[in-house]
């Protein structure tokens, strides 16, 4: 167990929840305690308080989740679920009235967007006519809500085009509020795109308000449920929501939309952090889960992000860190289509899971692909907690790929390898060009399985597999501070306007950091100007309360203040190539008929290195060190790929 220089008082939890596995990191002091769970996605507060119970029981030596709670400062949360469903297309079935200028083609203007919109909209689509008056206008209204709720919408967005959104879409909501009153069982829930941000492009406000209602209501249900709960347990300070954008807040000041990546976006804090500690100049990560391989990089030390980020290809009005999610990981179900082997974008998740977990799992996953040819061991994996079956490995990869291919099971397991890999791969290709100083960091459960060929593949000749590899996007939320930003377009292009404009946001802002429990003067805040033109976003700073110059004439302004409450981090420690050793084997481990020299990372004293062939494990991962490649593990339990 990795231990850390630390700066804090008290205890921090952090816990990342993934479509297969739950990650639960504590800080206590210059510890570092984790485990994991199995993801319960029938009801994610069973794992959530399961992975408690399993921390309080690591720390305490007996299940004690009171104490636990009681004696930390902060609890923060991040979720994958957001990602994964949208990467498989589940989620509740939306309807859209559209008004004044906006029309269906333009939120379909390109293949990514018409796609996902057919996806998760469909033809439950009606537009309403607001030239219309009094009673016409009711009717037609009651009459576009009843049709979309016919054709099975249980969630509607109310989406106008044009300057005078926020008046329009308020009219509709008079009337559909006197018609459809909330309080009655089987209301359908209706969105308005000028509640959700103030944007004046209006395919990116109507696609972000889409997305939230999309990702809204199990994010909704658990959360709330999980404060309640923590309340219950005598939990200090409330549950805090980590965000999409690095920074957390509580659940009541939080947007479904800001939970989106929002795990993988913990890993990247981590790995903005780790990359400054080792001072690589260029990063690129891969966090590969059950259900995705959430990718990002770190370039001079800043993250990868977006003035107007990305979600499934489609631009939306908030900022977001640029992680690509591609739909393959250790669940992922891989099949033979048209006599090629596909690898994901489906899941088995953690229910019923791989087949080899011997939980009804009847699809081939990677994981039971590494089973059969050696690199997972029944008694180790999981860190001993979960019995995986071997036969049940051999069956389905025997029945899913070996018999379409006409390959013995063997043979066929390692076709399935070749093809994850390739996937992965290519996907760090095309997101990023590898150059002599890129390092390639692998962590999640699945990241460092076969990270060497991955690396080979992708043209890396370093790889990062942190001491915290298996939960390290959980230990990446220990970076983020509680922070909002708020944004609100700039009408009036002159110092009165803009004096106005940050006013009206800075008593958003201080409301909502009150909301946070921080008084003004406590928290620090950031005030920016976003020009959005023909060339692109750009963000400058604002100083002096005046208006850069030279800002084009065409240009849509907006004003964004940032209020940052800055919270202790731990301090990285650690360093390679100052000790060295010869790294301690254990014993052998057969993989693809050849046996392997097997170390276990927590008998490595700091500086061990060995060259490969051979099996690299530690309670909640497993990596194969291939011929060509050396590792180092470091007095701080991270662990560095070199090829020789």
């Amino acid at each position: 167990m990795p231990a850390y220089k630390e700066e804090m008082v008290g205890k921090l939890i952090n816990i990342d929840n993934g479509g297969t596995l739950t990650d639960i990191c504590v800080i206590d002091g210059n510890q570092v305690h984790r485990t994991k769970t199995l993801t319960t996605p029938h009801d994610l507060a069973r794992c959530f308080f399961d992975g408690l119970t399993k921390a309080s029981k690591a720390i305490y030596g007996k299940e004690d989740l009171v104490s636990l709670i009681t004696s930390t400062d902060h609890i923060r949360y991040s979720t994958t679920q957001g990602t994964n469903a949208l990467v498989e297309r589940k989620g509740p079935r939306l309807g859209i009235v559209l008004t004044g200028k906006l029309t269906a083609a333009a939120l379909k203007k390109d293949a990514k967007a018409g796609e996902l919109f057919d996806a998760v909209i469909g033809e439950r689509i009606t537009t309403l006519d607001l030239k219309l008056k009094g009673e016409d206008l009711e009717r037609a209204a009651v009459k576009a809500i009843n049709s979309l709720s016919s054709a099975g919408a249980n969630r509607v967005i109310v989406a106008h085009g044009g300057s005078d959104r926020s008046e329009q879409e308020e009219r509709i909501k008079n009337i559909l509020l006197r018609k459809f009153p909330q309080h009655l069982l089987g209301a359908v829930p209706i969105l308005y795109t000028h509640e959700v941000v103030e944007d004046d492009n209006d395919v990116r406000r109507t696609w972000t308000a889409i997305f939230n209602a999309f990702l809204h209501p199990a994010m909704e249900r658990f959360l709330y449920n999980a404060e309640h709960k923590l309340r219950s347990n005598k939990a200090q300070n409330p549950l805090l929501i980590f965000r999409n954008d690095g920074n957390s807040a509580r659940v009541a000041k939080t947007i479904a939309l800001k939970t989106y990546s929002s795990g993988p976006r913990g890993g990247m804090e981590g790995a903005r952090a780790i990359s400054s500690h080792y001072k690589f100049k260029h990063l690129v990560s891969m966090d590969v889960g059950g259900t995705t391989t959430d990718i990002g990089e770190v370039s001079d030390g800043k993250v990868r992000s977006e003035t107007r980020g990305h979600v499934e290809g489609v631009q939306v009005s908030f900022p977001l860190s640029d992680v690509h999610s591609v739909g393959v990981g250790g669940s992922s179900i891989i099949k033979v289509v048209d006599g090629k082997i596909k690898v994901g974008p489906q899941s088995v998740g953690s229910a019923p899971g791989p087949a080899c977990f011997g939980l009804g799992g009847t699809e081939a996953t990677i994981t039971d692909a590494f089973l059969v040819l050696g690199l997972l061991d029944p008694a180790s994996f999981f860190g001993g907690d979960l019995n995986i079956d071997l036969s049940r490995a051999r069956a389905v990869i025997e029945d899913k790929v070996g018999k379409p291919l006409k390959l013995s099971v063997e043979d066929a397991a390692a076709a399935m390898e070749q093809a994850w890999v390739g996937k992965i791969a290519s996907s760090l290709k095309e997101f990023s060009k590898p150059t002599k100083d890129t390092v390639l960091a692998a962590f999640g459960g699945a990241g460092p399985f076969v990270v060497c060929k991955v690396a080979e593949a992708a043209g890396i000749s370093r790889v990062l597999i942190p001491g915290l590899a298996a939960v390290f996007s959980a230990y990446g939320l220990g970076f983020s501070d509680i922070g909002h930003q708020y944004e609100a377009p700039l009408r009036q292009r002159d110092k009165a306007g803009l004096k106005a404009c940050l006013a009206e946001l800075a008593e958003l802002a201080e409301r909502g950091m009150y909301a946070e429990g921080f008084a003004s003067g406590d928290y620090d805040t950031e005030q920016t100007l976003l020009i959005t033109s023909k060339k692109g976003d750009e963000r400058r700073p604002l100083t002096n309360g005046s208006l850069p110059s030279g800002l084009p004439t065409d240009a849509l302004l907006s004003v964004s203040l940032a209020t940052t409450k800055r919270l202790p981090k731990p301090l990285l420690a650690g360093a390679f190539g100052k000790k060295k050793a010869d790294a301690k084997a254990t014993g052998k481990r057969k993989v693809a008929g050849k046996d392997l020299p097997l170390y276990k990372v927590e008998d490595q004293k700091p500086g061990a290195s060995a060259a490969g062939p051979a099996v690299l494990e530690e309670a909640y991962f497993t990596g194969r060190i291939d011929a060509g490649w050396r590792f180092e593990v470091n007095d701080s339990g991270d662990i560095l790929l070199s090829r020789v």
